[in-house]
């Protein structure tokens, strides 16, 4: 069973036009992800391979970049993510609502893990995925990073200590 790290990218990884320092006390790094420009914090990068490496956690990429999080992200910014499995808008059950909170449910239902992390910079705006995870009580916890700072070293820390932790 284990838990699982579901991580969206752009506003979280990496923000959307980020400026000054970043919340880590460092300078932005720039990354040409083959696609286009990314901006990221050298140190959530390493906090994130780091987590990664948890017994029993599984990383999933819950992200409009799908398949190119793994093929052009992750070389680009030095996050070993590229064979954490993605969930895609394509395979998400049909119907209407957030094509992300959908795959989440799918994926959720199918893996049963015992605790979940969402982290997407949407999930503050998104009343269904809210009321979801209220469903879910202490199984999950939801994280949403301001988007022009991604996340920040507090915010790693909680999801850190969340996933270290016994849910029941």
């Amino acid at each position: 069973m284990g838990c699982t790290l579901y991580l969206d990218v752009d506003g979280v990884v990496c923000p959307f036009g980020p400026q000054g320092t970043t919340d880590w006390g460092s300078p932005w790094q720039q990354a040409d992800a083959g696609l286009l420009p990314v901006t990221f914090a050298a140190e959530l990068v390493a906090g994130l391979n780091t987590l990664a490496r948890t017994p029993g956690l599984r990383c999933v990429w819950l992200t409009s970049w799908e398949e190119l999080a793994p093929q052009y992200l992750c070389p680009a910014v030095g996050l070993k993510g590229s064979r954490w499995p993605y969930l895609s808008a394509d395979g998400a059950a049909g119907g209407t609502g957030w094509w992300k909170l959908r795959a989440i449910q799918d994926d959720v239902e199918s893996t049963g893990p015992e605790a979940v992390a969402w982290v997407d910079d949407q999930l503050a705006f998104e009343a269904e995925a809210q009321r979801w995870a209220r469903f879910l009580g202490r199984r999950i916890l939801t994280v949403s990073p301001h988007p022009r700072r991604g996340i920040t070293p507090a915010e790693l820390e909680r999801i850190r200590s969340f996933l270290a932790q016994p849910v029941f």
